[in-house]
């Protein structure tokens, strides 16, 4: 059987956040393009991630609302959780998404979607089931799925990753979680939310990359709700019981639950991508590509979570990194003199772990800075005397600014209620080199949690502004006035 070809300006192997931003560039200024795709448009971040993840949260954040009433007077109650229902509201949510992520859409703008698995047959080459495509340029955004640990006795008991915990038959009576990061920590606090009991099981202390005292906050708050921390843990063995499974550690302790989530970390898709015969060097861990995304063969990117450079750290992980590197893509292939690319490599990448409450970060975190020899000074000011989370009684938590020479912003922390909105501030700082003076010109609207940003840059100049010398010199002025 013949396969029908194409020759076309570009072709993209993946339809996640990354590859649709890429094909949807293209075909918009009139490049032809293919786009391959064998599993869900829209990727992880629509169908197992972002998305699903976060119309959780708001379930679980409508169930907490029973029980926060009553210092303001209103009745403390048990909420009554219909899991069926809480599924077919992320389902909804999902569905009201898809749209924009379809195959119907991207035809529209011109795009030739197949969904079929693809792979190269040569450096010049992608092929399918059906289809040959030979391209002047190409992109791989394949993305990542979750890793499954070596861990004893895992191959005999049933487990859920992030592709299979929304659509599971049985809300978990107790659910055991591998990973204490930002998956591990949203999905527990929803399903503790919900009346699940949660045990999440980490071998390094949780959230370690983050500013102590702000990942500190945070895991007390998760503790308070009830979740149980078993952290520096190694894990012996996991093996199924009667009621569900049992995770056995080194030091002769263990636990039991209903149900089993790994979420600890994730790994590049490059499943037949046959990269050897594109001359694409690559690892285990992903596709090695210089700062512009370009790949050992030049006329191929990777893009998002199968990206890495040659040290072995992958240069996306979050949604909008992908979309970041999308952009780059096609601003280096469609708006910028041949032989030049965008560079895709960034100091401002935000992220947010999206629990309540929430903690957001940006930049270097002080440690970083000062490993880095950069640091200079740390300013903060803490939501305990902010009048809008005072109001809210959701008054814990405060926001960090790192800083270096002369005030340069090189990163931030926020942890508290909205942590994720106000860090935009910072983030439209930092994008635009305005220094920590240029946040104490705002003029914040009150009440609002923003204010602490200006507050806690206008932090830098008191001890100059209301130090001696400028009492001194105010006192000398007003002989003239």
């Amino acid at each position: 059987m013949s396969k029908t070809e194409y020759d076309v300006d570009i072709c993209i192997i993946g339809a996640g956040s990354g590859g649709l931003s890429v094909a949807a560039g293209a075909a918009m200024i009139g490049r032809s393009v293919v786009l391959f795709e064998a599993e869900a448009m829209g990727g992880d971040c629509l169908n197992y991630g972002c998305v699903p993840s976060k119309a959780l949260i708001a379930a679980g954040k409508h169930a907490k609302a029973f029980s926060t009433g009553e210092a303001f007077g209103v009745a403390v109650a048990k909420p009554k959780v219909n899991f069926e229902t809480v599924k077919a509201h992320i389902q909804g949510v999902i569905d009201h998404i898809a749209p924009v992520d379809s195959q119907k859409r991207f035809e529209g703008l011109g795009c030739t979607v197949i969904r079929e698995r693809a792979g190269f047959r040569d450096a010049r080459t992608v092929e399918s089931k059906t289809t040959l495509v030979r391209a002047k340029r190409f992109v791989i955004s394949t993305g990542s799925r979750a890793s499954v640990l070596p861990i004893p006795g895992l191959d005999d008991v049933p487990y859920l990753t992030n592709e299979t915990i929304f659509s599971m038959k049985t809300q978990p009576s107790h659910l055991l979680i591998i990973g204490a990061g930002p998956i591990g920590l949203e999905l527990g606090q929803s399903f503790r939310r919900l009346g699940s009991d949660v045990t999440i099981i980490d071998i390094s202390k949780p959230l370690h990359r983050s500013e102590p005292e702000h990942a500190d906050i945070l895991i007390k708050a998760l503790e308070d709700e009830g979740i149980v921390f078993k952290t520096l843990a190694k894990t012996e063995q996991v093996s199924k019981t009667a009621k569900g499974v049992k995770i056995a550690f080194e030091d002769g302790s263990h636990v039991e639950g209903s149900h089993l989530l790994l979420a600890a970390g994730r790994s590049a898709v490059m499943d037949g991508l046959n990269l050897d015969a594109a001359g694409i060097t690559h690892t285990k861990r992903g596709i090695v590509t210089d700062d512009y995304l370009v790949t050992s063969n030049k006329k191929v990117y990777a893009i998002g979570d199968v990206a890495f450079d040659k040290n072995g750290h992958c240069r996306g992980g979050l949604t909008h990194a992908a979309g970041f590197h999308a952009g780059q893509v096609v601003k280096s292939l469609y708006f910028l003199p041949p032989g030049i690319n965008a560079k895709a490599t960034t100091n401002r990448m935000p992220a947010v772990v999206y629990s309540e409450p929430e903690l957001a970060s940006i930049g270097l975190t002080e440690a970083q800075a000062i490993e880095k020899g950069v640091f200079k000074k740390s300013v903060e000011f803490e939501f305990d005397e902010n009048d809008r989370a005072i109001a809210e009684r959701t008054n814990y938590g405060g926001v960090k600014i790192v800083l270096g020479k002369g005030g340069k912003i090189l990163g931030a922390s926020i942890v508290g209620q909205s942590a994720g909105e106000i860090l935009h501030m910072i983030s439209v700082a930092m994008a635009n080199n305005i220094k920590i003076g240029g946040l104490t010109g705002i003029i914040s609207p009150y009440p609002t949690r923003s204010e602490a940003v200006k507050r806690a840059a206008s932090s830098y100049y008191t001890e100059t502004v209301f130090g001696p010398k400028f009492q001194f010199l105010a006192k000398l002025w007003t002989r003239f006035h």
